[in-house]
């Protein structure tokens, strides 16, 4: 009888713990967007996109717009700097649901024996400058199902790119994600979607502003990543999103237009 009770009673202590510790980081990541946004000055660039969903959450170093359709984000947006690019060795930690997304983000064990990588929308490797950044980049509602020779391969290289034009721009603003249209595969319980194709854009808004797109066959590629360069105009016409409304239109219609490589250097890989 005592030996029964003593489960039960271990059984309730695990599960209030689990809920603590829920409660707990939900608190913490309010928080840290509390605080993140009480210190930004009303001049500060609003660089993010329109949201199809309107399920908008605001973390305390990226932004999502999550689509419960296909149990992930539509896009993934953050400022990335040159000192965010300092190396720390942080201990990679286990990946956890999205406490602030209120569908519930997709489980991780969706991708459990799936064939598919979580596949990372805002890299690790951007946020290594502080560890409750990088362990926020593990959170279910920042990875999206990719085959793990398109993971480690050209999306692999396409972050390393990025990462090369902000130790030279110093400071850059990041839009990426995935491409629903025509993917009918899924996975897990959930029925994560598969993406067909995966997109990332990246914006300079300085005195001297410049603006890349690239749209990538969500396959193994040894093409060169210029090979992908398309307009932003047509990524918008594609996913219905305004990437960057906080533009001045004249300049925003300038940009989003052209598919130029001048002023991006490419390394080789």
């Amino acid at each position: 009888m005592k030996k029964h009770t003593y489960s039960i009673l271990m059984a309730i202590v695990v599960i209030a713990f689990y809920f603590i510790n829920k409660m707990l980081d939900t608190k913490h990541y309010t928080l840290l967007e509390q605080n993140t946004t009480s210190k930004k000055s009303s001049n500060t660039f609003n660089f993010l996109p329109t949201s199809t969903t309107n399920a908008v959450v605001k973390h305390a170093y990226y932004t999502l717009s999550y689509t419960e359709k296909h149990e992930q984000a539509e896009w993934v947006a953050y400022h990335l700097k040159k000192k965010h690019t300092a190396y720390n060795n942080f201990k990679r930690p286990y990946f956890e649901i999205d406490p602030l997304v209120k569908t519930n983000a997709a489980h991780w064990k969706n991708y459990k024996n799936s064939g598919y990588d979580r596949g990372h929308l805002c890299p690790a490797a951007d946020r290594k400058f502080n560890k409750k950044a990088f362990d926020e980049t593990f959170l279910t509602s920042n990875i999206s199902p990719q085959t793990h020779t398109f993971n480690a391969g050209i999306w692999n290289n396409l972050e390393k790119q990025v990462r090369y034009w902000v130790k030279k721009e110093k400071d850059l603003y990041i839009v990426t994600g995935p491409v629903f249209k025509n993917s009918h595969k899924t996975i897990g319980s959930e029925r994560v979607t598969v993406p067909n194709y995966f997109y990332k854009i990246i914006l300079k808004n300085d005195k001297n502003p410049k603006l890349i797109a690239f749209l990538l066959p969500h396959k193994t590629s040894s093409k060169p990543l210029k090979n992908y360069v398309v307009t932003t105009d047509s990524l918008e016409k594609l996913l219905g999103i305004d990437f960057f409304p906080g533009l001045n239109d004249s300049l925003e219609n300038k940009l989003e237009s052209s598919a130029s490589l001048i002023g991006w250097e490419f390394i080789n890989f």
